[in-house]
């Protein structure tokens, strides 16, 4: 099976987990290291495949007002489902965070056919929403560069194991320098899905597998978050400029999507 027939498989799979618990889906896509092409399967190392869904509250859950589902699944084999209610997903659209905004421009979502007409709005103009807020998008790729050079030798549970082996995490320090690539990019006013895909994606996936001493890692880290800080100092404008069409866009796709599902729920009962 190769990578691409992989990773549609292990998608489908958690859609179709899902569904089983109930949630109605409006989409589930691919986040992390496969959207970015630094995914790697070998003896050593094996990517997982994560994925967020995009999931619809029942006409009930809105009337009681009842808390939107905002949950993190892990499955047996450690792979992590991110299940979001729309209100809570589009909200943090608008925070433009790197790890959701991501999933507008994966090459791997499966939609529910129920609401692709109306998603079609949403992904056509994922530029659009990407770029709501530019100070914003710059001040969550500094801060994130920051949070992974904090966490480079914190041993939590989960890596204590690379950091007894190699003095640091080294998928924090291809981060780092991931952030700083994007950054970059995205000062400069290119394209989010070219930003999203690394220049140098062969020296990312060494730096990923360890290939740097703790102190030449160290330097690295410390180095390149720093450049990254300054790229963005150099960036944010005074005050923020909203671009409303993104906002309007997300507010019009829930509005339809919710439209729909409730009405389809009064239609049952």
């Amino acid at each position: 099976m190769n990578r691409e027939d992989k990773i549609w498989k292990r998608v489908q799979e958690h859609n179709d987990y899902l569904t089983q618990q109930g949630y109605e889906i409006v989409f589930i896509a691919l986040q992390g290291s496969q959207n970015y092409g630094l995914d790697i399967y070998e003896k050593d190392y094996m990517s997982d495949i994560d994925t967020k869904a995009v999931i619809l509250p029942s006409f009930e859950d809105f009337v009681y007002n009842r808390q939107p589902v905002s949950k993190t699944i892990v499955l047996d084999n450690n792979e992590h489902i991110d299940v979001k209610d729309i209100r809570v997903m589009f909200d943090t659209y608008k925070k433009q965070n790197v790890n959701f905004i991501e999933t507008l421009f994966s090459n791997f979502k499966y939609i529910n056919i129920k609401y692709a007409d109306i998603l079609e709005e949403l992904f056509d103009n994922a530029e659009e929403i990407a770029h709501i807020n530019k100070n914003q998008a710059l001040r969550c790729m500094a801060g994130m560069s920051k949070q992974k050079l904090n966490a480079l030798k914190h041993p939590y549970p989960t890596i204590i194991d690379k950091i007894d082996k190699y003095g640091y995490d080294p998928k924090q320090l291809h981060h780092i320098c991931r952030m700083n690539d994007f950054i970059k990019k995205y000062a400069q006013g290119r394209p989010y899905q070219d930003c999203l895909i690394p220049d140098d994606r062969k020296t990312l996936i060494d730096i990923k597998k360890g290939i740097l001493k703790l102190e030449e890692a160290e330097n690295l880290a410390i180095a390149v978050d720093d450049d990254t800080y300054k790229i963005k100092e150099e960036n944010v404008t005074e005050t923020d400029v909203i671009n409303q069409k993104g906002i309007d866009i997300l507010n019009k796709v829930k509005h339809e999507l919710l439209k729909q599902k409730f009405r389809e729920d009064l239609e049952i009962k």
